[in-house]
């Protein structure tokens, strides 16, 4: 019940609000029995604790939640510096989760950050497709979220994407103009909302271009290296293409050992280009063309959206949503023969 608070709660338990408060901050001084009572009581009457609703500067943990899928790409780990950057300026700290597109470790990361240890969150969403109610079910006490890059379409919360849309398209009209016919997307999650905005700008621009449309040139792949360089050996065996689109970082790696393996000369029989914000990029060999992301600006800007809701929630259009422009820089990749 939306109104059931904090003291009819104890009342209920015939404990002070007092213990539980403590309860729910975790404090050594209660009992695990205790606390484990009054976290089920909390749960029987949908009660959650609503530590940061007050606007009392002492009360606020000056820290901000940053959930991320993965740490060992580049383009999070820039937006995370801008975001540490910003947050920096305003006397506030950083806790970084990574998710490891897992679910189950997203849900139980925005529980936990429900007990008052942030003040707020950025997110960029697992890989999965799952329910997202849990985020609608706490939005009387939700901490002010902001999303980045890969968002739930369905949760109404201001978000910092780029246009990838357009990018795709571009990308793959770029290998199109280098005089590939048979190009393939390399995709690890297509039911994402990013991953069906890029699918669809590579779909369009092979119709566009009056380029057959050929459904297994998009090519599920996985997290896992290991797995993703036999899915790309076999696909180069039998399938043959002369272009690839990586829609993510990784992909690209994995293009790259799969070409050098098999003896597939990059950019001579297969041309290359992916979203990336590698900075090693122009030092491959071939230097990979990429879809590059203004990944610590995007933080920025998250973290921008984040302060202006903590200081004045009214002035924020939920629905806000702040597009910035990813940019094609073509190198040898995708170089003519």
């Amino acid at each position: 019940m939306s109104n059931f608070n904090i003291k009819e709660l104890a009342r209920v338990l015939n404990l002070s609000t007092s213990t539980v408060s403590r309860a729910f901050r975790d404090n050594g001084d209660i009992s695990k029995e205790t606390r484990d009572k009054i976290l089920a009581a909390a749960k029987e009457h949908n009660y959650q604790p609503n530590h940061y609703a007050s606007n009392l500067r002492e009360q606020r943990s000056k820290t901000i939640a940053v959930i991320v899928p993965e740490l060992g790409n580049n383009f999070f780990s820039q937006a995370i510096h801008g975001i540490e950057r910003v947050a920096r300026e305003k006397g506030y700290h950083i806790l970084i989760y990574a998710t490891d597109d897992d679910y189950e470790k997203e849900v139980a990361f925005i529980r936990h950050l429900h007990n008052g240890r942030a003040d707020g969150i950025i997110m960029s969403v697992s890989g999965e497709e799952n329910d997202h109610n849990y985020l609608n079910e706490l939005n009387q006490q939700r901490l002010p979220l902001v999303f980045f890059d890969r968002v739930y379409e369905d949760i109404i919360t201001p978000r910092v994407i780029t246009n990838d849309y357009n990018s795709s398209f571009s990308a793959t009209k770029h290998l199109i103009k280098q005089g590939c016919k048979r190009i393939a997307y390399l995709v690890i999650n297509k039911n994402l909302s990013i991953g069906k905005t890029r699918m669809q700008g590579y779909l369009d621009a092979l119709e566009k271009y009056d380029i057959p449309f050929d459904d297994d040139l998009i090519v599920d792949c996985t997290n896992s290296y290991k797995r993703n360089d036999v899915i790309l050996k076999d696909m180069f065996k039998k399938l043959k293409p002369d272009g690839v689109f990586t829609s993510v970082e990784r992909l690209a790696f994995a293009t790259y050992y799969a070409c050098y393996d098999l003896n597939l000369s990059i950019p001579q029989q297969v041309k290359v280009v992916g979203f990336s914000s590698l900075q090693i990029a122009p030092l491959l060999n071939p230097s990979l063309t990429t879809v590059t992301q203004p990944s610590t600006q995007i933080g920025v800007e998250a973290a921008s959206l984040l302060f202006k809701m903590l200081a004045a929630p009214e002035q924020v259009n939920n629905s806000e949503t702040v597009v910035l422009d990813s940019k094609l820089i073509k190198r040898n990749s995708t170089a003519k023969s």
